[in-house]
Formats: C-alpha cells, sequence, structure tokens
C-alpha cells in the first residue's frame, strides 16, 4: 500500500486521531476501522478523531464505514468526532443518507480539540 493510500492513527494527548488519505482504498478504510477500535477497546481515549479533511470523494462503501465506525466509537465510550468534512464531501454524504446526526463535526482538529477541553495555543515571546 503506497503512502497516498494509506490510513494513520496518531495518539495526541489522550485523544485518538485516526487520517484518512484522499483517495483511501476500500482496503484501507476496512484496516483503518479495525485498528482504530482495537485502540479505543486498549487506549479508551477522552475522543477519537476521525479527519477526512484530505478526502475529495466519497462514495457510498465510504460514508458507511465512516457512521458505522462512529457509532462502534460510541459504543465502546468513547466519544467520535468527524472533522474536515469539505463541502462535496459533505453534499454526496447527505444525498448518501449519512447526516452524522448523532455524531460531533468541528472544522479541523484544533477545533476539535477545543471541543474536547484540549487547547492548543502557541507561546508568543517578545524582546525586551
Amino acid at each position: 500500500m503506497t503512502e497516498a493510500h494509506s490510513p494513520s492513527i496518531t495518539t495526541l494527548f489522550d485523544v485518538l486521531l485516526a487520517s484518512f488519505p484522499a483517495e483511501p482504498t476500500d482496503r484501507a478504510v476496512d484496516t483503518l476501522q479495525e485498528e482504530l477500535l482495537s485502540l479505543v477497546e486498549s487506549e479508551h481515549p477522552r475522543a477519537v478523531i476521525i479527519d477526512v479533511s484530505r478526502v475529495t470523494t466519497l462514495d457510498s462503501f465510504f460514508a458507511r464505514v465512516i457512521a458505522e465506525t462512529a457509532d462502534m466509537v460510541q459504543l465502546l465510550g468513547g466519544e467520535p468526532i468527524i472533522v474536515g468534512v469539505r463541502p462535496s464531501v459533505a453534499i454526496t454524504a447527505a444525498q448518501l443518507g449519512y447526516t452524522f446526526d448523532e455524531i460531533t463535526t468541528a472544522r479541523d482538529v484544533d477545533h476539535a480539540l477545543e471541543t474536547v477541553g484540549i487547547s492548543v495555543t502557541q507561546e508568543t515571546t517578545t524582546d525586551e
């Protein structure tokens, strides 16, 4: 699997960040779902951020897996947050019937972290 098609999961504080590539393959989506759910079970994160900001097109399989993954994270006691939905992806998801009504959404990862109470601020220094 090439990097362009590989998803990744990162731990930020006590939050899992699952990032999808621009053109996720069905296999990559399935793999990410399995790995993410396994980590949710073992690490008990405060939240799980599902980042789809690089995804430009959405098919019915991918939309279904995203919705199911968010539901499964909730069943395991986690708080799923979907971030970075592009307008074209939102339109397609709505047309396919996936509105993510019960799932928190955020503009980007920073916004999602703020949603769960983690504030990432940049420290500025001044010359005296």
